[in-house]
């Protein structure tokens, strides 16, 4: 997707500014979103599944298959989202 570029480009440079993986499938994630989710953007990345459209049993299995390192995978599935939220303990 075209805007992948530009939300990378965006999360990087913003502090207030996290990516979304929810609308579609991680098997059509492109190369340079799953780079920085492992690296620079490791803490900026969030699961999204858009149900109904996508089942979170679909995702989850699709995103089992990315080249995710072992440490990024609870950041981007929980741990992202309870620090953006407020909800980890700091």
């Amino acid at each position: 997707m075209p805007w992948v570029d530009a939300a990378i480009s965006i999360a990087t440079h913003k502090a207030n500014v996290w990516i979304d993986l929810s609308g579609w499938s991680p098997k059509y994630f492109p190369t340079q979103l799953v780079e920085q989710a492992n690296s620079l953007l490791r803490h900026k990345v969030l699961f999204g599944s858009d149900f109904p459209l996508l089942a979170p049993e679909r995702w989850l299995h699709d995103f089992g298959q990315l080249d995710i390192k072992d440490d990024v995978r609870p950041l981007i599935l929980k741990r992202n989202a309870t620090t953006l939220l407020g909800l980890a303990a700091q």
